[in-house]
């Protein structure tokens, strides 16, 4: 049987984990007697997790034709001849209407009935509560025919073996693109990856990459060779370590004790802007054996991110900048969501989805996921309430974008629990979301 995806917006999508089958129409009787007969609206109501006599109801209140669900035979009937696609357009609009959450658009929803009679969906990922329009004509026929108690659980739970059973097909695309993908980079790149090579393979310390970029290494190398001879090792040190304590042995070499003593300090003073102790980073300046700690570190690397990102510089772009600025991964990650969303209140969750891009060159690998989350949790730290509120969809929309892995959110959510940042409002938005994971979790063991 034929899949496509839940929601016409992820149509595109070829590993969407929600799918449901195409619709299948026949065409029976003749003349007054004509009727159209939804041959699956079994299968693709238990896609869904909404009863079947309610799609069928939806379709004849929006058709102006009689309608009827069979609970026995499980057949489905429409008065009138009907185009498949016409009925297709209706049923997207129902998925809309009944099924998708309009928080997230997770199609994963629960039909509550409050005691005032009205109707919401209560999402399972993010755990927001939609209102439908009650001016609905359908929302009649469901406060008449409520939704059984715990027939959701099991269809769920059918949803999901089916999504697993059909990722493997998304995965396989997946892959190919990811080749072909490779093989255009290739062809474009080989003469700029053959110099990037030769450029930074005389450097073993990251933070010196940038500088030997721009100078002529090799010919001065070999000019210092045939002059100096002896003296080599000496030009080494110049080109390749550039630490503040080099720097210090130089200005002793020309001047004297004094003068130099005054000359570092006001080095230093000037500079004072460096990350945390991290051998891919470099050290910290150092002034009588004490280390230099600078109130506004953050700032400028926000500052420097920022005036980067105005320039309208690529993702790959930000990657290589990125990984040249001064400070621990930590730090360069906290202050790119600080450069990205500084000043967001209510919208931020959409402002991550166009953004999503240079996040992504951000942090690649299981290793840098710890470290997105946590910038997430400062971000929320200093943000307004309203930022706090979207938290959960963040989380989620970089769950769905394989960037986060649910051991890590897991893990972050119960440290966040019992750790000195208990008390911030994070974790009770992000509640919901992360018991979905569990439960998710927990019946695919039991299955």
């Amino acid at each position: 049987m034929a899949l496509q995806n839940i929601g016409a917006g992820n149509k595109d999508d070829a590993f969407y984990r929600y799918k449901m089958p195409k619709m299948i129409t026949k065409i029976e009787g003749r003349g007054n007697g004509i009727k159209t007969n939804l041959v699956n609206m079994v299968d693709i109501a238990k896609a869904l997790g909404r009863p079947a006599a309610y799609t069928t109801k939806y379709f004849g209140n929006e058709l102006g034709a009689q309608s009827k669900f069979d609970e026995k035979t499980g057949t489905s009937h429409v008065n009138g001849a009907h185009d498949t696609s016409k009925l297709a357009a209706l049923l997207e609009n129902f998925i809309k209407k009944y099924v998708q959450c309009y928080g997230c658009g997770n199609p994963e929803t629960e039909i509550i009935i409050s005691k005032s009679q009205m109707i919401n969906l209560k999402c399972a990922a993010c755990g927001f509560i939609s209102d439908v329009d009650m001016r609905d004509k359908l929302t009649t026929f469901i406060l008449k025919n409520p939704p059984e108690a715990k027939k959701g659980s099991k269809d769920k739970k059918a949803m999901r073996r089916a999504e697993k059973e059909r990722l493997k097909e998304g995965e396989a695309v997946d892959e190919e693109q990811k080749k072909l993908k490779k093989d255009a980079t290739k062809k474009k790149g080989v003469s700029g990856g053959s110099k990037d090579v030769s450029t930074k393979a005389p450097s073993k310390k990251k933070a010196n990459v940038s500088d030997e970029q721009h100078s002529p290494t090799g010919s001065q190398a070999d000019d210092n060779d045939v002059e100096a001879g002896e003296d080599s090792d000496d030009d080494v040190q110049w080109q390749t370590d550039t630490s503040a304590e080099a720097a210090r042995q130089s200005i002793l070499e020309q001047l004297n004790s004094v003068t130099a003593s005054m000359v570092m300090i006001s080095t230093n003073d000037e500079k004072p802007k460096s990350g945390k102790n991290s051998p891919a980073r470099g050290e910290k300046p150092k002034i009588n054996g004490n280390t230099v700690k600078s109130t506004n570190a953050h700032a400028e690397l926000v500052e420097e991110i920022r005036e980067f990102l105005d320039k309208g510089s690529s993702a790959s772009q930000l990657k290589a900048f990125l990984g040249s600025l001064s400070g621990t991964d930590q730090e360069v990650v906290d202050a790119l969501f600080e450069a990205l969303f500084n000043g967001l209140g209510k919208g931020f969750y959409k402002e991550v989805v166009k953004k999503m891009k240079y996040i992504a060159a951000a942090a690649q690998g299981e290793d840098t996921q710890p470290i997105l989350l946590h910038a997430i949790e400062s971000f929320c730290g200093g943000a307004s309430a309203e930022a706090v509120k979207e938290v959960a969809l963040v989380v989620k929309e970089l769950y769905d974008d394989d960037m986060l892995e649910e051991v890590y959110i897991v893990e972050w959510y119960e440290k966040g629990l019992t750790g000195s940042n208990k008390a911030s409002p994070i974790w009770k938005n992000v509640k919901p979301f992360v018991e979905w994971l569990q439960s998710a979790e927990s019946e695919t063991e039991d299955e």
